[in-house]
């Protein structure tokens, strides 16, 4: 298989300058930064009105104010295991793409990889698509209603925000999220305090069953679930001194704060007007004045949720084997990104089919996230760096380039997940049975179990 190929030691990773490392493992003279830089990539990456909608879903699905809220706080639980996982990155000094070579086998990863590129592109074009609606609905406020022409500069605008960022780098990631992150924590919580007091926080829950509760918790748990490919590849330039405990508050703090902060607003709103339109719905409930300055929330929002997936998205062609620097890598996936983008506002029922083939997709990662997570508490995060970027010759090649247990426990749980889920795509034979259930999520249990099982005996930390 081709490997990347790898680029000199610069120490290039510096703020509106194109970073100059991919995949290759950060050297330790070149390590910088502090955990706390991980709760403002976090926290500005999730200021994003996705979670607006996602709150408004579980009051769709039956559940009262509190019962939302509830499940809401849940899901932002889940950043901790997200934010944990990183700690993979401050001891490989690479991606998580390439760290779960060790759990899969160098071969056996690379599905999962192209999936998790599609995915990464797919919902960097849903953002593109949403943010370049709201900056369009803000161009008509100003005056302008310029049709497709207006369509097409706000798109150019949207891309042109994400693509930049990206195409620097690490150092720029981090810098524009933080300073976006500043802006856009001020505008969502006036959103907040605008809206959170009409709540109707009596009104008695509709009798939501199984299939409410578990509907709301996958809506919930798949926006942190959809992180399990990335953490690392936003540690592997701190210091080899970080701590697990800093790493693990500083990054789960700011995904739980701004998850939960918008998840509670689109739950509000919800109790107050009809949010199937979300965007229309939310903006019916603000006055006149705060209506532009929610367009651009929306724009900054789906911006720097882009601005990650992008970055990540490079990476991920390296791993895949694409023998380019991750700059040029980049561009491959901002062409279709640009491409998708067209599609999805020019073909109405595009964006809805996107999205129904990415809900999906959670039969393959819930269980791979839970495979991933299990080998590294087995291994207790101690890899062979080397291996980790060897093909034949490496210890994670094991038998032809496949780890059995990885792609076992892997299968295991992508079966559970396929007989249980329930969405507009498939229903799983064992959802009626369960009243409606959707435990789709619960593979990830299953896949992590089945791997326990498999490789305790064999999985274990890289001693050098």
């Amino acid at each position: 298989m081709a490997q990347p190929t790898r680029v000199a030691d610069t120490g290039r990773d510096e703020v509106f300058q194109v970073e100059e490392h991919g995949i290759d493992p950060i050297p330790d003279a070149e390590r910088h930064g502090s955990a706390k830089d991980l709760f403002w990539l976090w926290f500005g990456s999730n200021l994003t009105f996705t979670y607006v909608i996602n709150g408004a879903l579980a009051v769709a699905f039956g559940l009262s104010f509190w019962q939302a809220t509830a499940v809401v706080v849940v899901g932002g639980l889940a950043f901790f295991a997200i934010s944990a996982a990183g700690l993979s990155g401050i001891r490989t000094g690479t991606a998580t793409l390439v760290i779960s070579r060790a759990a899969f086998g160098v071969r056996g990863n690379w599905p999962a990889g192209l999936l998790n590129w599609v995915v990464s592109i797919g919902y960097t074009i849903v953002n593109t698509v949403v943010g370049t609606l709201a900056l369009e609905a803000f161009l008509a406020d100003l005056g302008w209603s310029g049709g497709h022409a207006a369509r097409a500069l706000a798109l150019t605008v949207t891309l042109a925000m994400t693509f930049a960022v990206a195409l620097w780098g690490h150092a720029t990631v981090q810098f524009a999220e933080r300073w976006m992150a500043y802006v856009l924590a001020v505008g969502f919580a006036a959103l907040l305090v605008l809206v959170l007091p009409g709540a109707d926080t009596t009104a008695p829950a509709q009798g939501p069953g199984a299939a409410g509760w578990s509907l709301a918790f996958v809506v919930m748990l798949a926006g942190p679930f959809s992180y399990l490919p990335m953490p690392a590849d936003y540690t592997r330039y701190l210091p080899r001194t970080t701590s697990l405990r800093s790493l693990t508050w500083s990054g789960a703090l700011g995904g739980f704060l701004s998850s939960v902060a918008l998840g509670v607003a689109g739950v509000a709103a919800a109790t107050q007007t009809d949010m199937t339109d979300a965007v229309a719905g939310a903006e019916g409930l603000l006055p006149g004045w705060f209506q532009p300055l929610f367009l651009a929330l929306v724009l900054g929002g789906s911006v720097t949720n882009s601005i990650i997936t992008l970055y990540s998205s490079s990476l991920n062609l390296q791993v895949l084997g694409i023998p380019w620097s991750r700059a040029r890598a980049i561009v491959i996936s901002a062409a279709v990104t640009a491409l998708g983008s067209l599609g999805a506002l020019f073909l109405t029922d595009f964006t809805t089919s996107l999205l129904s083939f990415l809900s999906l997709l959670i039969i393959v990662f819930a269980p791979w996230g839970g495979v991933f997570l299990a080998d590294m508490v087995l291994r207790r995060c101690s890899y062979d760096g080397d291996a980790l970027h060897t093909a034949e010759r490496g210890a994670y090649w094991y038998r032809g380039g496949w780890h059995p247990a990885g792609a076992t426990a892997l299968l295991a749980g992508m079966l559970f997940a396929a007989l249980t889920c329930d969405s507009e795509l498939w229903t799983g034979p064992l959802v009626a049975p369960l009243g409606g259930a959707d435990l789709t999520l619960l593979g990830a249990v299953v896949s992590a179990l089945v791997y326990v099982l498999l490789a305790r005996r064999r999985v274990i930390p890289f001693r050098p």
